[in-house]
């Protein structure tokens, strides 16, 4: 993921097929987002679609600019603090990185660039942030789904801003940027089997973010969800998805952008990153199948919802070891990926926290097997291929290092929000529905008519509209 920051050609000048590559996944990347929004949105109930959606754009906004200003630095950044942060000012505001450019690497053209990987292909920085950029945002949001139906939307807001700053950016420096979960001579493989040539012997493997996506978002998640607290009727009513089409909408763009996640994590169109495409593809096709036996043996019924959970868990459990798996080697990873989701979404219940659209079963449950598989079925390194237990001791701690960090930041923020500002809306507002509390909106107004938000109560309805009424108030007459 992280390329080279120093110049190692004498005349360097950007690749323009290799800019091109990460232009086009650092917009599918930007569209999973959405994607996400769409996925949680029909995961809910009716009366909350808008504000989970929203908690989606929300984190877009926010980390977008807090991205820019301090977060590419403290991720990126030269400097290398403790080995678990970057200083945020070093590249604030993208200082060095655009329109004051000094002591990076230039083109002819006076821009920022850096290579990729040490293979002297060079592409603008600026593009390295935009794409990293989308990283942070989908992180951020896929927590959202741990508490949905009973946040305070400006908690959330304020939360992301926190978390991002706190928890994402430092375990993103230490795994791509050079710090103590990476493979520098510094970090912790390094302490435990040795380095050379200023790398570790053993290098962890997290092509594209098992670790700083998906263990720390699903940890955030588990974590919220205990602080926040149960929805009102967790485990007593039905609390089912009210547009299962959404759903699978959602679970489509997640899949389509998830190319730019995986396969532009190589930042250029190469022989690696067209494994990836196939290890991605191959895997989720096969959590699918997993997900969906373990549904038919244990419920009798194979689910369109579990279908799109499956195509989630599969991403989720590839995504840090995409690069280092055989095709063959991925199917049976994702395989096995959907079957754990399927079983570990039932968690929940049986311990009691309201998970509300199982991020915990999915991205942490996932996003674990995916990091410590990575050690059993790598090419190079992994158990299963006669390459011994380093590699799978090295995936381990990474993993377990990322839990720990990630539950105690977020532990830390989500206990002074609460103390503070408050996490929950009113058991009114909870009820009668929060897109109409927090947001002053509907997402399905069948009787309105006109304006930006319309009114139920015109005195001159249609024919039409009195007739609904009628049909809504006292049922459909026989």
């Amino acid at each position: 993921m992280s390329p080279t920051l120093l110049p190692l050609a004498a005349e360097p000048a950007i690749d323009a097929s290799a800019t091109a590559f990460v232009l086009i996944c650092s917009s599918l990347v930007l569209l999973m987002t959405p994607g996400l929004a769409l996925f949680y949105g029909g995961m809910t109930r009716a009366k909350s679609v808008l504000n989970m959606m929203m908690m989606s754009f929300g984190a877009m906004g926010v980390v977008g600019v807090i991205y820019v200003l301090w977060g590419y630095s403290m991720s990126f950044g030269g400097s290398n603090i403790g080995g678990i942060i970057g200083n945020p000012f070093e590249n604030f505001g993208l200082r060095g990185v655009v329109g004051d450019a000094t002591g990076a690497t230039l083109d002819a053209d006076g821009t920022a660039i850096i290579d990729v990987f040490g293979a002297d292909v060079w592409i603008p920085e600026v593009l390295f942030v935009g794409f990293q950029l989308t990283f942070a945002i989908i992180t951020v949001a896929l927590i959202s789904g741990a508490i949905a139906d009973r946040a305070k939307f400006s908690t959330w807001l304020l939360f992301t801003g926190l978390w991002v700053t706190l928890a994402y950016f430092p375990i993103a420096h230490m795994v791509w940027g050079g710090g103590l979960l990476s493979g520098s001579e510094d970090g912790i493989a390094a302490m435990m089997f040795g380095a050379a040539d200023g790398a570790a012997n053993v290098l962890p493997i997290d092509f594209a973010g098992g670790t700083v996506v998906h263990i720390n978002a699903g940890v955030a998640g588990l974590v919220l969800a205990l602080i926040v607290g149960k929805r009102l009727g967790f485990g007593k009513s039905a609390m089912r998805p009210h547009n299962v089409p959404l759903v699978m909408l959602g679970a489509g763009l997640l899949w389509f952008g998830w190319f730019g996640f995986n396969a532009g994590s190589e930042l250029a169109a190469d022989g690696l990153s067209s494994l990836v495409w196939v290890n991605t593809t191959v895997a989720t096709c096969a959590a699918i199948l997993g997900w969906l036996v373990v549904e038919k043996v244990r419920d009798g019924h194979a689910t369109s919802v579990g279908a799109a959970s499956g195509v989630v868990a599969g991403l989720v459990a590839i995504t840090p070891a995409c690069g280092a798996l055989s095709p063959v080697g991925s199917i049976i990873l994702g395989a096995f990926a959907g079957v754990f989701a399927a079983l570990a979404v039932g968690l929940k219940f049986r311990f009691g926290y309201d998970d509300s659209l199982d991020v915990v079963g999915v991205h942490l449950v996932a996003g674990l097997w995916g990091t410590v598989g990575a050690g059993l079925l790598a090419t190079e390194g992994g158990l299963f291929y006669g390459d011994g237990a380093r590699q799978l001791v090295v995936q381990v701690v990474i993993a377990l290092a990322t839990v720990i960090i990630s539950g105690i930041v977020t532990t830390l923020i989500g206990l002074s929000l609460k103390a503070t500002i408050g996490w929950r809306v009113s058991d009114d507002d909870e009820v009668a529905g929060i897109d109409q509390a927090e947001h002053a909106e509907s997402g399905y107004d069948l009787v309105s008519r006109g304006g930006r938000l319309g009114t139920s109560s015109t005195p001159a309805l249609s024919h039409d509209a009195r007739h609904h009424d009628e049909l809504t108030s006292e049922g459909v007459k026989a």
